[in-house]
């Protein structure tokens, strides 16, 4: 029975296993997306996402903290600078993993993951419908006086007219 064994060790000691996941971390960092096998994936993300959340608080003890398992300067600083921005308003769930098949030589299950706010193709619509639902009660407010001005106008100038006339 599996109890309270929640880590895949994915066939390696835990060295191994670890500066593995901190080299597949600092290459999806720079990368934004790589492919690799879902084990290793799905290990990625459990092993990422944690310091993602860190990066948002940009503090030295973070950074430390951050640094101490990425073991990568460059990682780091690219990290807390362009990353954590761009994730700064989301609660979680910062990477996506989409499966792609088989491995041609040993039929592993490959997928891609992906920082989910460095794709453009998905995030096109999903801003968009963002924008258009909190514009669209600007809007509103915004229109309903503008119509409220032009329709004074209108019956002035009737008024005006039907005045001269008589």
């Amino acid at each position: 029975m599996r109890h309270g064994k929640k880590i895949n060790h994915l066939g390696r000691k835990t060295a191994h296993r670890k500066s593995m996941l901190a080299n597949m971390a600092c290459s999806l960092i720079e990368h934004k997306r790589i492919n690799t096998t879902v084990a290793k994936a799905k290990a990625l993300k459990q092993f990422v996402e944690p310091m993602i959340t860190k990066s948002k608080d940009d503090t030295t003890h973070n950074r430390r903290i951050v640094f101490s398992r990425l073991r990568q300067k460059d990682a780091v600083t690219e990290l807390f600078r362009e990353v954590a921005p761009k994730v700064g308003d989301r609660p979680g769930g910062y990477t996506r993993i989409i499966k792609l098949g088989n491995r041609l030589g040993d039929n592993a299950d490959m997928a891609m993951i992906e920082l989910v706010d460095f794709n453009e193709l998905y995030n096109a619509g999903n801003q968009a419908k963002k924008k258009t639902t909190r514009r669209g009660r600007s809007k509103k407010a915004d229109s309903a006086p503008a119509v409220a001005e032009k329709t004074p106008e209108v019956p002035a100038k009737t008024e005006e007219t039907s005045g001269g006339e008589e």
